[in-house]
């Protein structure tokens, strides 16, 4: 039998719906708008008659668009910078994590201190941008001329989710792994076998977290990426919008949509990959953010 509410409850729950609901809106509306504009006539976009749903509805914005090759290259790029800057930065965090959570570490306070040290202080854009370049000399003297590795590799350390994998990692009773030690399992099994398993709510999470930068990463792929055919989305929608809103390149625009309404597109099809991906994380969200961020 259902505990019937009382007053304060009903009254509490009620106004937390309403502004949750509203917040949800405030959220998805943008994006909503988003499409509107993309589909929308060149009229209702450049007369900011859009609000909610598109008028005059066309789809030569989003066809000019899947034409561009440059586009399919840029979404290219992105897939790349996304898939290997998750995994190593992933790597990175996870071994970090591990032989931090351990107390026969040696130094082990000393490089506690300085992951949480980062955190507080930071080096400045510019000492950054100068380590960044000397790593990307070191690269081209070892034959690497490919700048996107330079954004993968460079930038896979994250000291909050290295923490995060950190106290996730403590939390695994000692027992289990003693007994796993007992049955000769090296200290590579103990990881991959015990912890990772035991863990991969917040491995789940940190992973969306560096997928998500990566993925929406533009001011060190624009600093970082010289060629023009090794850059992602989020460079290349920039650069659009600055083709679109330059008044002397867009002065023979004759098209029955808006220039905006390309850039619209672009955003669109920017967030849909994550969109796709983020509910079958998200059952992981609350739980690895949870254990790992909470030290028992």
């Amino acid at each position: 039998m259902k505990r019937k509410l009382e007053v304060s409850e009903l009254i509490f729950k009620i106004i937390s719906y309403t502004l949750l609901t509203m917040f949800a809106l405030c959220c998805l509306y943008p994006f909503l708008y988003a499409i509107s504009a993309a589909i929308s006539g060149q009229h209702a976009v450049d007369y900011s008659e859009i609000v909610l749903f598109p008028k005059d509805i066309q789809f030569e914005a989003f066809s000019r668009m899947f034409n561009d090759n440059m586009f399919w290259n840029a979404y290219a790029n992105t897939l790349f910078l996304t898939f290997y800057g998750t995994v190593w930065s992933l790597l990175v965090a996870i071994l970090g994590g591990y032989a931090l959570s351990k107390k026969r570490l040696l130094f082990r306070r000393f490089f506690n201190f300085f992951l949480v040290f980062t955190m507080w202080f930071s080096a400045g854009i510019v000492p950054q941008y100068l380590n960044y370049l000397s790593t990307k000399d070191v690269f081209n003297a070892v034959g690497i001329t490919d700048d996107k590795w330079l954004v993968v590799i460079a930038m896979g350390m994250a000291a909050m989710n290295i923490i995060l994998l950190r106290n996730s990692f403590e939390g695994v009773p000692s027992d289990i792994e003693e007994a796993a030690i007992v049955d000769g399992a090296s200290e590579f099994q103990v990881l991959s076998k015990v912890f990772i398993p035991m863990s991969k709510s917040t491995i789940a999470t940190v992973a969306l977290f560096f997928a998500i930068s990566r993925w929406n990463g533009y001011f060190w792929a624009r600093q970082m990426i010289s060629n023009s055919n090794e850059h992602p989305l989020q460079v290349f929608i920039r650069l659009k919008l600055e083709q679109y809103t330059d008044p002397e390149a867009m002065a023979g625009w004759n098209e029955v949509y808006s220039s905006d309404s390309v850039i619209y597109a672009l955003i669109v099809c920017s967030i849909v990959p994550i969109l796709i991906i983020y509910p079958f994380i998200q059952k992981y969200f609350a739980k690895g953010v949870n254990v790992g961020g909470v030290k028992e």
